[in-house]
């Protein structure tokens, strides 16, 4: 008999995730990129959507699409962001998604009424935008924080006229009940590091009753670290202790959530 054979230990790869939300254009990112990169690679992270929030954001997230060729980018306007909206806005958007096919999706657009109360300056930087996603055949990325209310009354009418583009209401925060009326509407849920926050009982329960085939997971870095970096920068490779919590939620191995999760957000934007 010959000798025996030699086997290391076996080194199983993480699964495959996506983060479907995230923000490293931010200035707290410029001193070490690179192993953020690196970190994201080693985590599974096989894509990123890096969401916009003004038109004068494009260019530097433009670029870091060429540094990295896993991510690809929206463009819109937050609705915090409103100072920033001009008559020429919508077409500076325009520009920007017909120029390049890496530009998946609108936003991130929406109303934030936990911030501020001016709903109608909101709603007239919302419109257009989600005019501009029809009119592209984008989906959307919906920011709505306490404002669950006049965003669904908006969509609604919209689905009536069949001006309704289809989209992720991102970093999910809300009710089962409000989770359920934008579902019905055909929006997509995206879990962020709230997921894994004790006293976040509501997105709890979403996690657990969203259908398989219509949730994403998110950083939103560099805010809303999860636990255990709960404080700190987030970053892209925190996107497996989001998938990981989901799957406890659900009563799932991880690599259920992260198979469903990047299905959903690959068939949603086009993700590689």
């Amino acid at each position: 008999m010959g000798p025996k054979a030699r086997f290391g230990p076996t080194v199983s790869s993480p699964p495959t995730l996506i983060d479907s939300h995230c923000h490293i254009v931010f200035r707290n990112f410029d001193d070490d990129l690179e192993e953020v990169a690196a970190r994201w690679r080693e985590a599974g992270v096989r894509s990123l959507l890096h969401a916009c929030v003004e038109p004068s954001e494009i260019p530097a997230i433009r670029a870091l699409a060429d540094r990295f060729p896993e991510m690809r980018y929206s463009v819109g306007v937050h609705p915090l962001d409103t100072e920033h909206w001009s008559d020429d806005t919508v077409t500076v958007l325009r520009r920007a998604a017909l120029e390049d096919d890496r530009v998946v999706a609108i936003g991130e657009l929406g109303l934030d009424l936990f911030r501020e109360k001016n709903l109608e300056e909101q709603l007239n930087v919302l419109r257009p935008q989600l005019d501009l996603a029809v009119e592209l055949d984008l989906p959307v990325i919906i920011h709505c924080r306490d404002a669950a209310e006049p965003m669904i009354n908006e969509l609604r009418l919209r689905q009536e006229s069949g001006l309704c583009p289809g989209g992720v209401m991102h970093c999910w925060g809300g009710t089962p009940a409000e989770m359920h009326q934008f579902l019905d509407l055909g929006f997509h849920i995206s879990f962020s590091g709230t997921v894994t926050f004790p006293k976040a009982v509501p997105t709890h329960d979403c996690a657990r009753q969203v259908p398989e085939d219509r949730f994403l997971v998110e950083t939103d870095c560099p805010f809303l670290a999860p636990v255990p970096r709960r404080g700190k920068r987030n970053e892209p490779a925190f996107v497996a202790s989001v998938a990981a919590r989901v799957a406890e939620l659900r009563g799932v191995d991880l690599n259920t959530v992260a198979l469903s999760s990047t299905a959903n957000a690959r068939r949603l934007f086009g993700l590689p």
